[in-house]
């Protein structure tokens, strides 16, 4: 299958590093100097690159122009691209350029979930643009990214005094029946805190980082889905994708965190 891309060229390329107050390194950057491209500013974004030209058309970012509140912004990724037969992608990469970590998370693909249309919430310190990287299983890479406004910012800001206890009520909805090579839509949330490392509590002392660091799902005794987060996923993680079953089995969702504790979470899938 041929490919006609248009590869943009970065409009501005410089960069700025500012290291914030208390250590908190944040990145500040002119809305100028994130022109198309911002990938290219970003340290992060380049590792994954590894020196390839992206495709900067196919892979769209879902996010809201504005939005009021930085610790919970709505985030969609969505791939519409042409792959070469029997190509898909494998993994998505998500930034948060002006974030003190700008790593959000990377969605691990394979053909059980190769319908690569994923949603979450993520914290963001200021106005900055959201990068996303994907590639795939043919070795081809996709760029985006997108400006987002934020009023007040989502790393700092204090949350709730009386949260639920960690890792504590997950909540799936799926169907249970699907036909097979359909994509299924999955939809899960889970109590945590994500808590960034940032923020103080009233005695003026450091919370401690503490986060969600890996979610799995497997049909049977095969991985369908994984998911590598970090602190800039939004408390109570949410997360809608899709997997594209062949075989009827259990679905086995799992959360970790960095304190090595986890819940399960199983449900039985039946494919026609």
């Amino acid at each position: 299958m041929s490919h006609s891309y248009r590869i943009k060229t970065a409009l501005s390329r410089r960069k700025v590093l500012q290291h914030g107050v208390a250590g908190l390194g944040l990145l500040l950057l002119s809305p100028f100097a994130w022109a198309s491209g911002a990938w290219q500013q970003l340290d992060a974004a380049q590792q994954v690159l590894n020196g390839a030209t992206p495709i900067t058309q196919g892979l769209t970012l879902d996010l809201p122009h504005v939005s009021e509140d930085g610790s919970a912004v709505p985030l969609g990724i969505q791939f519409n691209g042409d792959l070469a037969d029997g190509d898909y992608l494998t993994d998505i990469h998500l930034f948060a350029a002006g974030n003190p970590q700008p790593e959000i998370a990377t969605f691990r693909l394979n053909e059980l979930s190769r319908y690569p249309d994923i949603a979450t919430r993520v914290r963001l310190n200021e106005t900055q643009h959201v990068v996303a990287i994907a590639k795939s299983h043919q070795g081809q890479t996709f760029a985006v990214s997108q400006e987002v406004r934020i009023t007040v910012s989502g790393c700092l800001m204090r949350g709730e005094d009386n949260q639920p206890e960690p890792l504590t009520n997950p909540r799936v909805s799926v169907n249970q029946q699907v036909a097979a090579g359909d994509a299924l839509e999955v939809r899960t949330l889970i109590n945590h805190p994500m808590e960034t490392g940032l923020r103080e509590d009233s005695n003026g002392e450091r919370l401690p980082r503490h986060i969600i660091e890996q979610f799995t799902v497997r049909l049977g005794d095969e991985v369908a889905f994984e998911a590598e987060l970090h602190q800039s996923i939004s408390a109570n993680p949410y997360l809608r994708f899709h997997l594209t079953p062949h075989q009827s089995g259990e679905l086995v969702f799992e959360w970790q965190d960095d304190q090595d504790k986890q819940a399960r979470h199983t449900s039985e899938l039946s494919v026609s």
